[in-house]
């Protein structure tokens, strides 16, 4: 067994300790819908992929998509009324955020840059060190973090229990209260499923430019195993192994990301892989935000890295024709899904 870990953000700590009540003591009555409710309009699972795993206390359906819809664009979540959970993760930016910081309630000023939400459904641990196994835990660490929302989820939820009482109760049967609301943002996010950019059409070949075609294939053997070989730590089709690595940002980390919730060495800024769907819309890169654009980060990568003592071995310094890397970030580029951040379902 790994040793203890030497601290825990405390946040993070309080959220799993109120996981652990919420899950206890306040588990869920049946079902309250009737079986002919509808349950699945807002949960379109794209062509060839796994049905996301739903909890047990929160199966999916429209009217708890509503509810979690509504909660998730309503800046009173904020204990000054002023940040709601889109503020950092807007649709337009595939629910991410355009700044490398974003400030929470109050003008305060966090440590990391707001990761997107793409696919979020098949992630099985949140948060950059990866300490938080569910969504509906994930939603007490913003609500409740002093440089987010900096509120309290069991007075937002007396506070709201009136303005959502009808929702709270079509949804879960009770009023809004802290299970309602983690499962309710819980299920919302489930939702934001995005499978059908340029790269997925090619790849269930379907007509597309031939130009575009050919520009795949290069950047795709580029990308792959028998080039640089992204696709270890960005596999297909979420292009993510949902893994964990210190990609040499620095030679000493000011952030000590997974080590932070592990005590272990080897894991001193190591921070969870991202998806890379969607990635032409979700600048500025990296878990603080420091590169804002995708030349940016090739560069970084083409360097082999700061040489930290930990840094993944797999990195290793490359050099690119000016065509290759055209025909790279062409590919990144295909990864793009327009219709997921045009979506109108999204926003209320």
């Amino acid at each position: 067994m790994g040793r203890r870990p030497a601290f825990l953000h405390p946040v993070v700590a309080f959220a799993l300790f109120c996981a652990g009540l919420l899950s206890g003591c306040l588990k869920t009555p049946p079902d309250p819908l009737p079986p002919d409710s509808p349950t699945t309009e807002f949960l379109r699972v794209p062509a060839g992929w796994a049905e996301p795993d739903m909890p047990a206390d929160n199966a999916f359906n429209d009217v708890r998509w509503a509810l979690g819809r509504d909660l998730f664009f309503d800046p009173r979540l904020s204990l000054d009324g002023a940040v709601s959970c889109g503020t950092c993760h807007l649709p337009e930016r595939a629910f991410a955020a355009p700044e490398s910081i974003t400030p929470g309630a109050f003008g305060a000023v966090g440590e990391r840059n707001a990761a997107t939400l793409t696919n979020a459904a098949y992630q099985p641990h949140f948060m950059s060190e990866g300490g938080v196994p569910t969504l509906e835990m994930q939603v007490l660490v913003p609500l409740q973090e002093p440089s987010e929302m900096a509120h309290n989820i069991v007075t937002v939820c007396e506070e709201l229990s009136a303005a959502y009482a009808d929702q709270a109760e079509a949804a879960y049967g009770r009023a809004l209260d802290p299970f309602v609301m983690t499962r309710a943002l819980a299920t919302y996010q489930r939702s934001l499923l995005s499978g059908d950019a340029p790269w997925d059409r090619w790849q269930r070949g379907e007509a597309i430019n031939p130009a575009l075609a050919a520009t795949l294939t290069e950047g795709a053997a580029l990308f792959g195993a028998e080039g640089l070989g992204c696709d270890r730590c960005h596999a297909p089709p979420l292009f993510t192994t949902h893994g964990f690595a210190n990609n040499g940002l620095d030679a000493v980390s000011e952030d000590p990301g997974r080590w932070r919730l592990t005590g272990e060495p080897a894991d001193s800024g190591a921070f969870k892989i991202p998806t890379l769907r969607n990635i032409g819309f979700t600048a500025p890169y990296m878990h603080d935000g420091r590169f804002s654009t995708l030349d940016a980060v090739l560069d970084h990568y083409a360097s082999g890295g700061a040489g930290h003592a930990h840094q993944d071995s797999l990195l290793a310094p490359f050099t690119l024709s000016a065509s290759e890397r055209s025909a790279l970030l062409a590919f990144l580029s295909a990864l793009d899904d327009t219709a997921f951040v045009a979506d109108a379902r999204w926003r209320p």
